[in-house]
């Protein structure tokens, strides 16, 4: 199935003079920028004390409201995610006698998030990463995002990064801005890895300060499957079509059912549902349709099953007659939204799990973004003397065979304790 690929190479000789530019003139590379891919002019980059109390102050309450109850669900899911952690937070266990191996977690010391903004606010994107890497203990997190052309960042994303714990935050976009948060500027501190979506110009940028800083999953255009049998209801699942269709001219949304009068339903259906949408979603799902979105029928539900698992989906809903049966089966999905009455747009904002997720069949070996995105492990090694002995034998062996003479010798011809 075709899909949607930016090509990220053709806009890479355009970004490296941006990095270079940022790397070298710092601040003021970003002032300009701003200036000229932004239109706003800039004093300043960090968001002050006052415009965190004007936004509190200005925001509308029912959008308040709606933030506190999405922000609140999605503390509690990822507040569990750590209390599994802090189970097993520090190990240590004995492989044989005297030897002694585990583990340990620590949060990255500091991050990056990209949250996409100007002319449109993102503020869930803030709540879903800025939520964990507060409660992962990051000791730095900042937030870089796109101005308007005032000047100023929207009161909703200000409101959405202080509930999550997160006030440092930069009026800066694009592929400055990640080259900002990779090298440091005046203002604004280098970090150790940068999270979030982005154009094509972030994941190029991305791809070219690999290295520098940890880039974190790879985004690309939003994609769903929406898995049905003759369960599903089929003006529903035209709606489902739709969410996910309005992202972009890019997006993937696919109807994969092996029920024809389903398909025969949407099939007729969803044009003319498209024709009702505003501009410019209704654009958008015209495009996508002739090229990366639509319907796939199958021979059976395991055929659509298997197709669910080649194609590696960002988001699955899963509208089958016993969910239970099919879950085992799913392998390849960066969520699954089980049943009719849990369409993406809850995943999206509200119940709790994450909506940063792998996209461009990077569900094959990516996972849905985490408390784990935000923390490391350590192995931690341990051997008395006992376990140095019984160990001697069998690693100088392999030093030898492998050509490692040092490390034999550093066994070998050891002073070894006692005691530990």
């Amino acid at each position: 199935m075709h899909r949607a690929q930016a090509d990220i190479d053709t806009l890479l000789e355009q970004i490296k003079p941006i990095l270079k530019n940022v790397q070298e003139n710092g601040d003021a590379a970003l002032i300009e920028y701003a200036a000229k891919f932004d239109k706003a002019e800039l004093t300043s980059l960090k968001v002050t004390e006052e415009e965190f109390t004007e936004a509190r102050k200005t925001l509308d309450p029912k959008v308040k409201a709606a933030i506190d109850h999405c922000a609140d669900n999605v503390r509690k899911f990822h507040a569990e995610q750590m209390r599994r952690v802090e189970k097993d937070r520090e190990w240590l266990f004995e492989v044989e006698p005297g030897v002694f191996a585990g583990e340990k977690v620590t949060p990255i010391t500091s991050v990056g998030l990209y949250v996409p903004g100007g002319k449109n606010q993102y503020p869930s994107a803030v709540y879903m990463l800025g939520i964990p890497a507060t409660l992962a203990g990051v000791e730095k997190i900042v937030i870089t995002t796109p101005p308007r052309s005032d000047g100023k960042i929207g009161d909703a994303l200000l409101y959405a990064a202080e509930l999550s714990g997160v006030t440092e935050i930069y009026k800066v976009g694009g592929a400055q801005a990640i080259a900002a948060l990779s090298y440091g500027t005046e203002t604004i501190p280098a970090v150790k890895k940068v999270l979030g979506p982005g154009s094509p110009y972030i994941a190029g940028a991305k791809q070219l300060l690999n290295g520098v800083i940890d880039p974190g999953m790879p985004a690309g255009p939003s994609e769903s499957i929406i898995l049905c049998d003759e369960s599903a209801n089929p003006y529903n699942t035209v709606l489902d079509i739709l969410n996910e269709g309005e992202h972009g001219p890019d997006s993937a949304a696919l109807l994969v059912t092996h029920d024809k009068i389903l398909a025969k339903y949407v099939h007729e259906n969803l044009p003319i549902a498209i024709k009702a949408l505003p501009e410019p979603q209704k654009g958008w799902l015209k495009t996508n349709m002739e090229s990366y979105s639509g319907i796939i029928l199958t021979e059976s539900l395991q055929d659509s099953i298997d197709f669910c698992n080649e194609y590696a989906t960002e988001h699955l809903l899963l509208k089958v007659t016993n969910p239970d049966d099919v879950m085992p089966h799913l392998k390849n999905a960066g969520e699954i939204l089980v049943g009719e009455n849990t369409p993406s747009s809850f995943g999206n904002y509200g119940i709790g799990v994450n909506h940063v997720l792998p996209t461009s069949a990077n569900a094959h070996t990516y996972s849905c973004t985490s408390v784990w995105d935000f923390l490391k492990r350590t192995s931690i090694a341990k051997m008395d003397a006992e376990g140095f002995n019984a160990l001697k034998e069998p690693v100088t062996t392999m030093t030898d065979y492998e050509g490692f003479p040092a490390h034999g010798n550093v066994i070998r011809d050891r002073n070894i304790k006692n005691s530990d």
